[in-house]
């Protein structure tokens, strides 16, 4: 006696949808850990973050210098890394800088007063895990989502554009 088999074809309809299903996760994977890769891990919302070349404490005294020049009120320069250190914590150089100008920032408040919360302006210079030092500072439009802030567009782009002039010249070689 001889038993017929009969081995149905492994490509059925079902088998085939199931084959791309499991190619779309391993895909959708990848692609996820390409993105995870390529993102950088200081990457937080609403800062703008910009390479320096200098050392923090150069790059610190370089802003502070333009800041003076452009007729800025610098209100303090925090050394957080000095501070840290006089409770025995080490941290890498970190420095920050506020500073302002009442003409921008007084009709920003106006437009919506709650934006004085991230006002005057901040300037972090820090240095990361790999030794790279940047300048950290909030994103004008990032703000502006934050405090729903209307009809302040021409003091918004003066500031953006001051904000990333002060970071170009302060981050260039001269």
């Amino acid at each position: 006696m001889h038993t017929k088999f009969t081995i149905k074809p492994l490509l059925t309809k079902k088998y085939r949808t199931e084959k791309r299903r499991e190619n779309m996760k391993k895909s959708i994977l990848i692609t996820l850990l390409i993105l995870l890769a390529v993102i950088p891990m200081n990457a937080v919302e609403g800062l703008v973050n910009i390479e320096s070349p200098f050392s923090v404490g150069k790059t610190a005294d370089r802003i502070e210098s333009i800041l003076n020049e452009k007729g800025m009120t610098i209100f303090n320069r925090i050394n957080h890394s000095e501070s840290a250190s006089k409770i025995d914590i080490e941290l890498r150089d970190t420095e920050l800088i506020i500073f302002g100008n009442p003409k921008v920032g007084s009709p920003l408040m106006k437009c919506q007063q709650s934006i004085a919360i991230d006002l005057p302006q901040k300037m972090l210079i820090w240095k990361d895990e790999k030794g790279r030092v940047w300048i950290s500072y909030n994103d004008p439009y990032y703000l502006v989502n934050r405090h729903n802030l209307t009809g302040c567009e021409e003091v918004i782009s003066k500031i953006e554009n001051a904000l990333a002039g002060i970071s170009k010249a302060a981050t260039t070689t001269k």
